[in-house]
């Protein structure tokens, strides 16, 4: 063999070898890579052309695939549009996007999932075509309507939860959006809805029960301050507590004002516990605040939840308690006030731990999933997720909270027939801007238990006049009322 033709073999040769190691990376060490990137076509309709699974509510499919005659094969709907918004979310074509359920359980609803591992053998055997199996929703309609109706035009959420095992029976946020118009084939269509709701100064993309930029709590954040000073042991429902009209804060030029600038009780500047928390008076958590020190009332917060990541399996942003630097700002953090911030949900939590003698439940929203011959594989099992109070303050709580309810603050969200617990807020957020009220409570009647918590912002159609008693109480009143079949 001549020079020439040896080194046109090695050339040749040297070729074949670039082309198995250039062929090797890209099919083995570049593959994830390549077909998680957005512009791989064939990525894009493999996972968006599914024959997706149903999202399911007391037997009922609120988002659904149907077959559809374009590249995708399937159209992805919502059959009660705003309702369920927030925790199905939207699955996208045009943006190659997924959020809500449609993201967290993706694995199940496109079939992936190792729990439908049977259920892909099976297809491979039939030679049917793929299908992604179904997720079941804790949500209970009545009360996810009631929520949504109570609410109406004005902006804030609801949660209500089962004390005993923290299924999530509502979830609401208001305003909500049509998933709909996301979920369009049409990219044109959906890219004009996504603009409309981006530039919708509601935010009704966000879901304001569990994330959002959170809400200040107000006095609803007396029951965690409350907690604090009956696990001390240096309190009871019936001890007396300071309560003056007002009072000068520690090294501070404010003067903090019990609500309305009224008396509490007799106005004597001593009440029962219980009437202080009946009233909501500012001045005696205040007090106690100060007195039980940063420390104590950090870990109170903190038994409660506060700072803790959380799924549900949506992602829920932690509450937080500030690192106060003074008397002053431990006084007004302890009445839900200064740098509080908290989501409903976190607030739901607080109410169904007491509800259930000082334990809380890990919140869940996906009961079961199925398969696509709606075949059970999964089943959510309660779980505890931590005790931020004993037994005994639970049930002194409780005691004070139906006080509140029979004949304080909470009168409005009163039911005919059953016994309700709860604590109204009125979250001052600047001077000038209208508070937001809250309202955080449960009742039980039978087998059938709920922790409710509401927030309407800037106090929703009444203003500047709105309070936790008058503004949130009432649609708290319809939400257990609906799960209690009332």
């Amino acid at each position: 063999m001549n020079k020439q033709v040896r080194h046109l073999a090695t050339v040749v040769a040297v070729m074949f070898l670039a082309l198995m190691v250039s062929a090797t990376s890209v099919q083995f060490f570049q593959a994830s890579k390549l077909n998680n990137d957005g512009r791989n076509v064939r990525t894009v309709y493999r996972e968006f052309g599914r024959d997706r699974g149903p999202i399911v509510v007391a037997g009922e499919a609120i988002a659904s695939s149907t077959p559809v005659d374009d590249v995708y094969g399937y159209q992805r709907s919502y059959a009660y549009g705003p309702l369920y918004a927030h925790s199905t979310g939207y699955f996208s074509t045009a943006f190659n996007n997924m959020t809500g359920l449609e993201r967290s359980a993706n694995d199940v609803l496109n079939g992936t999932s190792s729990s439908l591992l049977l259920q892909r053998i099976q297809t491979l055997f039939t030679g049917n075509q793929p299908q992604g199996g179904a997720v079941e929703l804790t949500l209970d309609p009545a009360a996810q309507q009631a929520a949504t109706k109570a609410l109406g035009d004005q902006r804030g959420a609801v949660v209500a939860l089962d004390p005993e095992t923290g299924a999530i029976l509502a979830m609401v946020s208001s305003p909500s959006y049509d998933p709909n118009a996301l979920a369009t084939h049409s990219r044109k269509d959906a890219q004009a809805a996504l603009d409309a709701l981006q530039a919708d100064p509601g935010k009704p993309l966000v879901n304001r029960a569990i994330a959002g930029d959170q809400y200040a709590p107000g006095s609803s954040f007396k029951l965690i301050t409350a907690s604090a000073m009956l696990e001390s042991g240096k309190y009871s429902v019936d001890s007396m507590v300071p309560a003056p009209t007002e009072m000068q804060l520690p090294q501070s030029t404010q003067v903090l004002n019990n609500p309305g600038n009224l008396p509490c009780g007799d106005g004597s500047g001593q009440v029962t516990f219980t009437q202080a928390l009946k009233q909501s008076c500012n001045t005696p958590f205040a007090t106690a605040g100060m007195e039980l020190g940063d420390a104590e009332m950090r870990k109170q917060a903190e038994a409660y939840g506060f700072g803790e990541p959380l799924d549900v399996p949506l992602r829920v942003t932690p509450a937080r308690f500030p690192e106060t630097q003074s008397q002053a700002e431990l006084a007004m953090a302890s009445i839900g006030q200064a740098s509080v911030r908290v989501t409903p949900m976190q607030m739901a939590m607080v109410g169904a731990a007491i509800a259930n003698g000082g334990v809380q439940m890990q919140p869940y929203l996906v009961a079961r999933e199925l398969t696509a011959d709606l075949e059970v594989v999964s089943t959510t099992k309660p779980k505890e997720l931590r005790r931020p109070i004993s037994a005994s303050t639970a049930d002194q709580l409780t005691q004070m909270m139906q006080e509140v309810v029979r004949s304080g603050t909470g009168k409005h969200a009163q039911i005919p027939g059953v016994t309700v617990a709860g604590k109204t807020g009125t979250a001052e957020i600047g001077k000038g801007v209208a508070p937001h009220a809250w309202f955080v409570g449960f009742a039980g009647e039978g087998d059938k238990r709920v922790a409710v918590a509401v927030v309407v912002e800037n106090g929703g159609h009444e203003g500047e006049g709105a309070s936790g008693g008058t503004t949130a109480a009432p649609i708290a009143r319809q939400v257990m009322a609906a799960v209690l079949g009332k």
